[in-house]
């Protein structure tokens, strides 16, 4: 399925700053493949002393941005797997500051960091790769707004982006 398929109605505003860093055509699983391997190059690029870095008091390093993108994409993972399998619960939101406060971030090495992101990625690739379009068309609630598992998926892809673009700007 295609980005340029997807409704306004299948995911709250916000996420639409995400999913309009994606191209009209972006075909699904295609553009989570080639995010995903963007992404390990960008890593890759990273020179080693700026991975501690952080560019004023109170923002997140590189690692801890990178430890927010895998958990950000382990629980867009599970949201769009709850609403494929048709889950009539409500999920909860979550607050981003306090995984990063709690995750241990700045005790890992980079490698480790990037070697994670590319296999929770490609986790997910099979996941989206194994919905049906029914299921890529499920809503569901998450954080008080309706979703669809599809719509998800390309928040994957242009919340990696948006980050990219940060830490270009303000830590490179």
């Amino acid at each position: 399925m295609k980005k340029s398929e997807l409704k306004k109605d299948e995911i709250g505003e916000f996420y639409w700053n995400y999913i309009n860093l994606i191209p009209d055509d972006a075909e699904l699983i295609g553009t989570l493949k080639k995010n995903t391997e963007d992404m390990v190059q960008f890593f890759r690029s990273i020179p080693a002393e700026k991975w501690r870095y952080s560019y004023a008091a109170g923002k997140w390093s590189v690692l801890e941005m990178v430890q927010h993108l895998i958990d950000t994409d382990r629980i867009f993972q599970y949201r769009a797997l709850s609403f494929a399998r048709q889950e009539s619960k409500s999920l909860p939101g979550f607050d981003h500051d306090s995984y990063v406060l709690h995750s241990g971030a700045e005790k890992r090495e980079a490698d480790n960091l990037i070697e994670e992101f590319k296999q929770v990625r490609e986790s997910g690739i099979y996941l989206f790769r194994s919905f049906t379009d029914e299921m890529l068309a499920q809503k569901g609630i998450m954080n008080e707004m309706t979703a669809t598992a599809r719509a998800i998926g390309f928040v994957m892809a242009g919340h990696a982006l948006h980050h990219k673009d940060i830490i270009r700007k303000r830590y490179l």
